[in-house]
């Protein structure tokens, strides 16, 4: 029975699949032109290439070495889904600021090991960048707080 590393194996796959659906999506529906003219198609496909190329090379660097099958787990992409779909519900009423520390917070939660004191700071931190890229640097008519009462 060959040895392979599943985690490495389902890694590569999916980076040669999404490669290589970027790579023929921009050949299909884009001018790829030429080395000398680019088209608006040359670089993501080139860039669709390289990732199914890693891909490839992932693939088979996983049959080099054994490896468990990973633990599959529904709840962790739910967490995660579930806090996207808080900070899009908060974001209008309640400002930038609330919307971004409590969709962090919710997503914290799809980590086995919940760290109260860690996940408050890295709120705080993940919220700050959030108005320092939205609101200072893009200059996005978001409501930093705003109260709905």
């Amino acid at each position: 029975m060959p040895s392979i590393d599943y985690r490495d194996a389902v890694g590569g796959a999916l980076l040669v699949a999404v490669g290589a659906a970027f790579a023929i999506y921009s050949w299909i529906h884009y001018p790829l032109g030429t080395v000398t003219r680019m088209g608006a198609g040359m670089v993501p496909f080139i860039l669709g290439e390289i990732l199914a190329i890693f891909g490839a090379m992932t693939l088979v660097a996983s049959t080099s070495h054994e490896g468990t099958f990973p633990e599959i787990r529904v709840a962790t992409p739910l967490v995660v889904l579930a806090s996207v779909v808080v900070f899009a519900v908060v974001v209008i009423p309640f400002g930038l600021l609330p919307a971004a520390f409590l969709a962090t917070l919710i997503a914290a939660f799809a980590d086995l090991s919940f760290r109260p004191f860690r996940n408050l700071v890295l709120a705080a931190v993940l919220s700050g960048g959030a108005y320092l890229i939205f609101s200072v640097g893009l200059q996005l008519p978001l409501p930093i707080f705003a109260w709905p009462f």
